[in-house]
């Protein structure tokens, strides 16, 4: 049987496993279901850039978002946020780069933790890594507010607190095993989420709030719990060493001034060093609340948008519809020369570098690669 054949047969056979398998470093749009299937998708890919042999490696852990998840579980977006990252480092530093993405797609933070970033160490801990880059917790989210979305009678808060406490448990572990592993690393780093499905979730839930009697908004119920596991991953980063891209920032808030403020909004909604937790979650969720944007229309300019997100409304949009495929195993591998030539990145930008929601991503994990590679 040919390829295409067989790609035709197992998207027939897995495609309704695909479709459930939205896992992902963000909170997803209201009604999905709870998840309870996992599927590796991991994957090896060499950049490789024209007139050098060197070669440094970048290793990334996570969930659907770092894998690339495009609706497949055979084949994955080669153009995900670690790839994007690896493009700019191979420029930057004039090397060959292998991308190594280990992720599990629809994976709670504990089992990225124990069975990915401890379980599958090995990958950071070869002399030739310089960056390591890992995502949790959107899963933990993703379930707890499917569960709360279902919910009818008095709401249950105690879901969303559990996910909110799984997400704080296995962050900092994630990190002090990273430390202890990946001894050659010149660069850690932990992107945080975005919130797709920020628009559908502005509605009432099912159920009744105890205190008041009244059908809750689920945009403002879930709003909060968004910026504590983000303000905490990202203090998380400066306690032990990582940095931490703040893809929330980054994704929600336009790339111009909306309000009047004097500050971009991308910029002004980004995580303040020293910043208390509870500052950070007023500042979010009610000072700037109105400059908060959903990624389905990422405003670049006043007059200018992209889609951040696929039709899914919950991963990231990429450039290019080239694909790694992962096959039935969940690896795959492969090289090629970069998208974007040396001339083409000016800045430390390419030219989609907003324009989907990978490029952004990736970009904002590139912003912390040091100079040279040792």
């Amino acid at each position: 049987m040919g390829r295409i054949e067989t790609d035709r047969l197992l998207s027939i056979l897995f495609g309704k496993a695909a479709r459930l398998l939205v896992g992902a470093a963000a909170i997803a749009s209201a009604g999905a279901p709870a998840l309870a299937s996992t599927i590796n998708q991991n994957t090896s890919w060499t950049i490789d850039r024209s007139g050098t042999s060197t070669r440094y490696r970048v290793v990334a852990y996570g969930d659907s978002i770092y894998a690339g998840y495009r609706g497949s579980i055979t084949n994955v977006a080669r153009r995900s946020a670690p790839w994007v990252d690896g493009e700019y480092l191979s420029n930057k530093w004039g090397t060959d780069i292998e991308v190594i993405r280990r992720t599990k797609s629809g994976a709670l933070a504990s089992d990225i933790y124990n069975n990915k970033i401890v379980g599958e160490r090995s990958y950071m801990q070869a002399t030739s890594t310089r960056v390591v880059s890992f995502e949790m917790c959107g899963n933990d989210g993703l379930q707890a507010r499917s569960s709360f979305a279902g919910q009818s009678g008095t709401c249950n808060y105690g879901v969303l607190n559990t996910a909110l406490n799984n997400c704080t448990t296995y962050t900092p572990l994630a990190m002090q095993a990273i430390n202890q592993y990946a001894t050659t690393a010149r660069v850690k780093t932990i992107s945080n989420l975005y919130y797709p499905g920020y628009n559908s979730d502005n509605g009432l839930a099912n159920c009744t709030d105890s205190s008041t009697g009244q059908r809750p908004n689920k945009q403002s119920i879930f709003l909060p719990y968004i910026a504590r596991m983000n303000w905490r991953a990202c203090n998380f980063a400066s306690q032990y060493g990582f940095q931490c891209v703040d893809s929330f920032a980054q994704w929600m808030g336009a790339d111009y001034d909306s309000n009047g403020d004097g500050v971009v909004d991308s910029v002004a909604l980004q995580y303040q060093q020293g910043e208390s937790e509870s500052a950070y979650v007023t500042r979010i969720t009610t000072t700037l609340r109105g400059t908060i944007r959903d990624s389905n229309s990422h405003l670049v300019s006043a007059g200018t948008s992209y889609d951040y997100l696929q039709s899914d409304d919950t991963h990231g949009t990429y450039y290019s519809s080239a694909t790694i495929s992962s096959g039935l195993f969940g690896s795959g591998s492969g090289s090629g020369a970069p998208n974007f030539s040396g001339s083409q990145i000016v800045n430390g930008k390419n030219p989609v570098w907003n324009q989907y929601g990978h490029e952004r991503m990736g970009h904002g994990l590139s912003v912390f690669d040091p100079a040279t590679p040792n």
